[in-house]
């Protein structure tokens, strides 16, 4: 049980790395005007990872303002993430799993 839980939340943080790094490149095609938001389809999937990546982005972006004009806020958090995922969570989940075997 505990190995599972572990695979979904390791899952779950992998699904928001790959939700900002996709926010992040569309926000770049929209910039450099690659697609047009106008694009029912496009705009669709810009308000659906903006829903999904904006609360976890907006508190490094309150802290870290944009350098030069450029964000990176993803960037930070994209670091934290990936500490998360190969440090936190075996580190929280192995005293578990070695209870339940």
């Amino acid at each position: 049980m505990g190995s599972f839980l572990l695979f979904i939340i390791d899952a779950l943080l992998n699904l928001l790395v790959i939700a900002i790094i996709v926010s992040a490149i569309l926000s770049w095609l929209v910039a450099f005007d690659v697609i047009n938001l106008r694009n029912q389809f496009v705009y669709n999937i810009a308000r659906f990872l903006d829903a999904v990546t904006r609360p976890i982005l907006r508190p490094v972006q309150k802290v870290i303002p944009p350098i030069g004009g450029v964000d990176i806020s993803p960037i930070i958090v994209l670091l934290v993430l990936q500490g998360i995922r190969i440090y936190l969570l075996p580190l929280a989940f192995g005293p578990i799993i070695a209870v339940l075997h």
